[in-house]
This record gives C-alpha cells, structure tokens and sequence, in this order.
C-alpha cells in the first residue's frame, strides 16, 4: 500500500477510524470529546502535518468500527503520530488543545462550552428547540442523526443573544475564529426566524463570517432569506443528505414528509442564485447510497454555483444507524476527486476565507491534493490564489464589528415575529 498524502490519509481515517494508544495522554494534550449537535463531533479533534495545507480532522474514535482500524495513535517523546501497522507507516499529527474557555461561563452564569463548541477552527452554535422530528410518535428523525439525544443533554437548549455574543468574542480572542456556523432542527417553521437575532448581533458586536443551516422556508416564504442576508448572513447551507430520492425518503422520512427534497432545491437554487458563487453548500452524505448518486449530487450541486459539503457516513453509536458499516476508502476517494474536479469546472471559489477548516468532513480545498498537477490544476490554483488577495480588504472589513440596518426581530412574512431569548 502506497504511503498516504494528508488528504488520502483523512479520507481513510473517516473510513476506518483510529485507535488510541497507552502512551497517549488526552486527558492533557487534546480538546475534550463533545458529543453535540447532530452527534459528528463527537470524535478525536486533530490536526495532520503537510507542508501546503494542514488538515484538520475530527476522527472516529467511539464508533465500533474505530476498534478494528490499522491506524493508531501513538505518542513518543512528547509528539503524536498516527501509525498504519499494516502498512508500516508514520504520520506526524498534532491534538489541539481544549481552549480555556471552554470553563468559562458566560454573565448569565451560562457555560460557554454549552453554548458553542470548536469543530476544526469554526464556532458551531445549535439554535432552537431539540428538533420536533424526534418528538413526533412514531419518530421521523433522519436515521443517522443523534440530535435528539444531545440538544438539551450535553449542551443547552436555551441560548439568549448576550451569551452567544461572549463565547464567540472568547472564541476570536483565543482561537481567532473567522467562521460561525448555526444550524437548527426541524422548528416547525421558525428556524430561519431563531437566527436572525443572533447574527445581527454577531456582526454588530463581534465581527465574524456568519453561516446558517436550517430547514428551508416554504417556496412562497423565500423572501426570508433576502431578509437574513440584510441581516448579515454570509453563507447559507443545505442539509439534504441523499440525492436519490427512495434513499432520502428511507433515510430522512421526516424531510421526505414535511419538506421534500424539492424545497431544498428550490431553496439552495434560490439562494445561489441570489448570492453568487461559493456562497452556498449543499451538505451530503456519502457512503449510504449508491456511488453514483452522490456523484450525480456533487454535479449538481456545483452547476448552480454552490459547494458540496461532503459528510463521509459515520454509524454514530445510538442512532438508528449504529451498527451499519462504514464505507470503503477507494469509493469516497473517488468521490472527494469528484468534489475537486466538479469545482473546478464550475468556478467555484475555495479556502478564500482564512481560518476556517470544518473538522467534521473533508474540506473543498483539502481535495487539491487528490488531483493531478497539471495545467488545469495550476491554473485553477492560481486563480485561488490570487482572489485570496484580493478578498483581503473586504474579509478584514467584515471581520470588524460593524452595524447592520435590518430589523432581526421583524421578518418580511408579517404573521411571523419570534426570536430568541434576549
């Protein structure tokens, strides 16, 4: 087996998983497990070594499958490295510390490792209530999620704008964060409606990018998203999961029966479309459905202009999908040169934002070491480059706290006015 290049070998890590040795000592050297949100983050945060770009990951080490991996981790002489005993190779790795405030509480008395939590470099924050999916009799949770056992239990449900603002402000002032991610549950409609309050404050009070996943308005509602980004919403994400739709409907039956796949087109094509390239992703899941089908969604999803956010399946250990089996190196290999190759094709900006590596999924631009380097590949790289330069007056604008105009509290649909705890 040829030695992996640091994307090859995050790739294999999200597959197979890592086992930890004797001589590690976590409890000292590495952020604490956190098993929140949708229950992804619930692994080893680390970083691998390479000389072009380090990957940051967040690998398996829980799940069943992790148990019988080649890969272990090993520390010698105060460093960590990963050792593929079936290989006989040796990956340098560095752990991330906890960051201090991660035991700091906010002035509500708030701990703020309740309230956001480091994945890679960016802050995730849930908003809303525990996602009414699970509380539904019989449930239709998506099969693969375990939000319903984490919102409330390992991190709290009620978040009010103040609190947020204090662990983000903590979070760029030690870990320099640029990126915060939102993302709700199933709010019965009023997801999009919960985080307008709080990006607001975001951008007034903190300055930092601002992401947002939610499920998607009703079709004839879409002018929520004109209002969010008058808010000052950066980014929109869409968590569709599976492009077949027989697996989507298995998989995802509460989607399937309240929201449709559909919508997530309709709104993922809406609000590309609205705000230009790489500034929406369509997240999904590879590994359960057919190889083909998530080829056909990474095609599709770069022909409007967005980026794929590509989840490797992970059989989370109290989700309905615990004991399904992971997938296979070469086919998410094969998937991940898809991703490049796809961005490439379309257009689409990558790793322009500095700062911001997502642990829980292979990032856009870690797929550039999958592909040949010819002159497609330095081209295209050039081009990279040099937005990054020119982006560098508007990033650093954006990240000063700077007012915004829109009223958070009162959305352009007028029956609806709700918000967060202030």
């Amino acid at each position: 087996m040829p030695r992996r290049n640091p994307t090859e070998l995050e790739i294999d890590l999200f597959c197979r998983g890592l086992r930890i040795a004797p001589s590690c000592t976590l409890e000292r050297d590495a952020r604490s497990f956190s098993r929140t949100r949708a229950g992804l983050g619930d692994g080893l945060e680390l970083i691998i070594e390479s000389p072009e770009k380090d990957i940051w990951m967040n690998a398996p080490v829980l799940e069943g499958f992790a148990g019988q991996s080649s890969y272990l981790l090993k520390k010698t002489d105060g460093r960590y490295a990963i050792v593929d005993e079936a290989a006989g190779e040796n990956y340098p790795v560095r752990l991330p510390r906890t960051p201090a405030w991660y035991a700091d509480a906010t002035s509500s008395g708030a701990p703020m490792n309740q309230i956001g939590v480091l994945q890679g470099t960016y802050l995730g924050i849930y908003v809303g209530n525990t996602c009414a999916f699970w509380a539904i009799e019989p449930r239709v949770n998506c099969k693969f999620c375990t939000t319903g056992l984490n919102v409330g239990a390992n991190e709290r449900l009620e978040k009010k704008v103040d609190d947020v603002v204090e662990t983000a402000a903590a979070a760029k002032a030690e870990n320099g964060i640029t990126f915060v991610h939102f993302n709700s549950g199933w709010q019965k409609g009023w997801g999009l409606n919960m985080a307008a309050p709080y990006v607001k404050a975001l951008k007034e009070r903190v300055g930092v990018f601002v992401g947002l996943q939610a499920i998607p308005a009703a079709k004839e509602k879409f002018a929520k998203y004109d209002w969010l980004i008058d808010c000052g919403v950066d980014h929109f994400s869409f968590c569709y999961e599976l492009h077949n739709p027989k697996y989507f409907a298995d998989i995802c039956p509460g989607k399937e029966k309240f929201i449709t796949q559909k919508l997530f087109f309709d709104a993922m094509e809406y609000t590309a479309k609205k705000m230009g390239k790489g500034k929406i992703s369509g997240e999904i899941i590879a590994g359960i459905e057919p190889l083909e089908d998530t080829l056909r969604a990474i095609e599709y999803i770069t022909s409007i202009g967005a980026f794929p956010t590509v989840c490797i399946f992970r059989p989370l250990p109290g989700s309905d999908m615990e004991h399904y089996q992971s997938p296979t190196y070469e086919e998410m290999r094969i998937v991940f040169e898809h991703v490049y190759h796809c961005m490439r094709k379309n257009g689409i900006p990558m790793g322009v934002i500095p700062n911001i590596e997502v642990s829980l999924v292979v990032n856009p631009d870690d797929t550039k070491l999958l592909a040949p380097r010819d002159a497609a590949w330095r081209w295209y790289d050039w081009k990279l480059r040099t937005l990054k330069v020119l982006a560098r007056p508007l990033i650093a604008k954006q990240l000063r706290p700077h007012a915004v105009a829109a009223d958070a509290r009162l959305s352009p649909i007028p029956e609806e006015r709700q918000g967060p705890p202030a």
